[in-house]
């Protein structure tokens, strides 16, 4: 019988993650079967249970149950106590482990999909929910000479940098005092939902000044306004959260299997033109 594996969100039709695991399959001749579960959004304890029942390996999270996997699980890897949410799983006889493999999915594509080195780099980051917070330890790993975190709500980002305090060079800032630190960042995230409403984060004209890199956590959406207005100041690369999907979908995959899949095809077969 085939080892079960799955993605649960509500809702779940847009997944992209049984194409990609599929295809990560495929690719690696291992034998499993891989579905999209649409969770009851009071019901996620209940239906992973259910799913555990039948046999399930490992389960892949997306919104909104990453908090709830990370109450669920009893071991927590490092990177899902710092993010304090998991948007994977794996199962065990009576262990539920949980990781969080988005900020290192993001990091990778960064590094290596996109060639643009964090190290000794400015870093600027937009935005401090739970995206901003999976990112921050892999981002902080890769040792920036400084990670700039700026949210409209400075106590959010206060709260976040006292969390991550001696984990390397994190700065907080609100947008009304993030001109006085814009001197050039060279990679700029943005990790805030505006572009999912089509908006544009209250942004100084200076922070795209000398950057190699703008890019966005939202994916399929095209030229996005934060990108709009990235391309407009000249920012040499921008990219999309499409990488990160695919990249984080590997790191799980590798985990739950033992076996890194090839990403370049997947990536390429999702990807949006900017445009």
């Amino acid at each position: 019988m085939s080892d079960r594996y799955a993605v649960i969100g509500n809702p779940i039709g847009f997944s992209k993650s049984p194409f990609i695991h599929g295809t990560f399959a495929k690719m690696t001749g291992q034998d499993l079967v891989y579905e999209a579960i649409e969770g009851p959004i009071d019901g996620f304890s209940g239906r992973v249970d259910q799913f555990r029942t039948e046999g399930a390996k490992g389960l892949n999270i997306t919104a909104p149950f990453k908090l709830d996997a990370f109450a669920y699980a009893n071991e927590l890897s490092e990177s899902a106590r710092r993010a304090g949410a998991a948007n994977c799983l794996k199962f065990d006889g009576d262990r539920i482990i949980a990781e969080n493999f988005d900020g290192i999915g993001l990091v990778r594509d960064i590094t290596v999909n996109l060639g643009v080195k964090m190290a000794g780099r400015r870093v600027l980051m937009l935005g401090a929910g739970g995206a901003a917070r999976g990112a921050l330890l892999p981002f902080l790993r890769q040792q920036p000479s400084e990670l700039a975190l700026v949210n409209r709500t400075l106590s959010k980002a206060v709260a976040l940098a006292e969390e991550f305090a001696g984990c390397g060079p994190l700065i907080v800032s609100g947008y009304a005092e993030l001109a006085d630190l814009a001197e050039g960042y060279d990679v700029v995230v943005n990790a805030t939902s505006a572009s999912l409403r089509g908006e544009m984060p209250p942004l100084p004209g200076n922070v795209f000044q000398g950057a190699e890199l703008a890019y966005e956590l939202a994916y399929g959406k095209g030229l996005t306004p934060f990108l709009q207005a990235a391309r407009a100041e000249g920012v040499a690369k921008l990219a999309d959260g499409v990488g990160m999907l695919v990249e984080q979908a590997a790191e799980a995959f590798v985990w739950w299997r033992g076996v890194r899949p090839s990403t370049a095809q997947v990536i390429a077969e999702l990807t949006v033109p900017l445009s």
